[in-house]
């Protein structure tokens, strides 16, 4: 008997554990470090992380001579040719996982909502990838290993289907506080905010199209406003970064972490907001050894900008080096001064009148954004070379967009492209090579989807079958 009792518990063991075994070897074949299942709120959460990815660059703060470079000075004597866009279509691939999901978890907020917010950020990281390439892969994009060699979309064509998608992104929001979607933290939940930043990427790109399509884009930027834009600085798209190495400045990382006092702010910028006694000055740059802010002269030689010590010349605000100082992306200064320009071209209603009131206000929320406080704002705009000129408003539109968009470097170079403003005057000795209109597709696309690339350089006029920083994007126009 108690051999029998013996081989049953035996028995009974041996069935526990081959079902046990069963069940845990069917679990550790599954890698850990590539999930077969994702996280709608971990996948918006990592996309607005990456927003920074742009202005974590010196190239575009270079092209518009924000910045000067102190040793090394390829970047601002144009030699590097050729741009990865790799790490943008890694994020648009997420943002395209919540979009095209097919049963959503309501715990994660309302499935409009998922999919609205993550439509706008794809439209934003789009017409990013755009503005710097000309045509890229959009429609055939996104697809990974099912394919690699997508066709290349003509720029128009995008600018197309990414108003369409804003328009169509902000009538889905749904304004309901149980409803935001999880993972937020850009807006956390405020619906408003999500849909006046879709307003506004709006009304920017409409902008974009002054000289290509004039009628297009008054349309677009009417639009626009019928949507809503940024309404005041509690608005702006921002990347708050932390004190953690994860989340940590690019800035504090060249000047503190690898010790590379590479760049100072540049002699054009400081020519020009100095005599102005501009009140944000103070924290774009620091004073030199001798008290005072100094601009490095732009696009010298490698030795040439060696030789200058470095106490003679001003480098970056200690306020802009932090390591968890805020970027800020897309800005209700910005949103103004578009609107200014748009009411002095006719786009919008108001005449001069409106356009100034308008200036004003945008002069005024930078200086609130950059320095925290309005104090110096009023006299500063009553001064003479600051003071709306009907005469030169557009002019005066193109600089303070510039001043605004400091350490905003891909933002300033298409405004730089698009309305010529600042003037400024390529790195000196370098072959009389022009500041760059454009960069190059990655050496990559040239590697594996060469049929497609050579069709998209030779599909734009204006690049003269050279895949170069010389050509024109489709808005460009000369």
């Amino acid at each position: 008997m108690k051999k029998l009792l013996y081989l049953f518990l035996l028995s009974a063991g041996m069935m526990m554990c081959f079902a046990g075994c069963r069940k845990f070897s069917d679990s550790i074949n599954r890698n850990p470090n590539l999930p077969d299942t994702f996280s709608n709120p971990k996948l918006l959460t990592y996309a607005i992380q990456k927003l920074d990815m742009g202005l974590a660059n010196p190239y575009g703060l270079l092209y518009t001579q924000l910045l000067s470079e102190k040793v090394y000075t390829d970047a601002s004597r144009y030699i590097n040719i050729s741009f990865d866009f790799a790490d943008y279509y890694a994020v648009l691939m997420n943002l395209n996982l919540i979009i095209n999901t097919r049963y959503f978890n309501t715990d994660e907020g309302a499935a409009a909502n998922q999919q609205a917010v993550a439509r706008i950020l794809r439209a934003y990281y789009f017409w990013f990838i755009t503005d710097r390439w000309g045509d890229v892969p959009y429609k055939e994009a996104l697809q990974g290993k099912a394919k690699i060699d997508p066709a290349y979309d003509k720029q128009k064509d995008i600018y197309t289907d990414l108003f369409k998608e804003l328009k169509e992104a902000a009538a889905q929001l749904k304004d309901d506080s149980d409803s935001a979607a999880a993972g937020d933290m850009l807006y956390y939940g405020d619906v408003k905010k999500w849909k006046r930043f879709a307003g506004t990427l709006h009304a920017l790109m409409a902008l974009r199209l002054s000289k290509a399509d004039a009628a297009w884009g008054q349309r677009e930027f009417n639009a626009a406003i019928g949507i809503g834009i940024f309404s005041s600085n509690d608005d702006n798209v921002i990347f708050q970064h932390k004190s953690e190495t994860a989340y940590e400045n690019y800035w504090y990382y060249v000047y503190t972490v690898q010790g590379r006092r590479w760049y100072c702010v540049s002699e054009p910028l400081v020519k020009f907001m100095k005599p102005l006694a501009d009140p944000r000055l103070k924290i774009y740059a620091a004073k030199t050894s001798g008290g005072d802010y100094v601009g490095m002269p732009y696009g010298l030689v490698g030795n040439e900008a060696q030789n200058i010590p470095a106490g003679n010349v001003s480098f970056q605000g200690t306020e802009i080096r932090k390591r968890d100082a805020t970027s800020y992306i897309v800005t209700y200064a910005q949103a103004l001064l578009a609107k200014a320009e748009a009411e002095k071209l006719g786009w919008l209603p108001g005449g001069d009148g409106t356009a100034a009131a308008d200036y004003n206000k945008a002069i005024e929320a930078s200086i609130q954004q950059w320095t925290g406080s309005n104090t110096g704002a009023a006299a500063y705009i009553a001064q003479p070379e600051v003071a709306y000129n009907p005469a030169k408003a557009l002019r005066q539109i193109g600089y303070q967009r510039w001043v605004h968009l400091y350490m905003n470097g891909y933002e300033s170079w298409a405004e730089w492209r698009r309305t010529g403003f600042p003037e400024l005057t390529p790195a000196p000795n370098n072959g009389n090579v022009p500041i760059p209109r454009r960069q190059g597709y990655p050496l990559s696309e040239h590697n594996i989807n060469t049929r497609n690339v050579d069709a998209a350089v030779s599909a734009q006029p204006s690049f003269n079958g050279k895949d170069d920083l010389t050509g024109r994007v489709w808005w460009d126009v000369k």
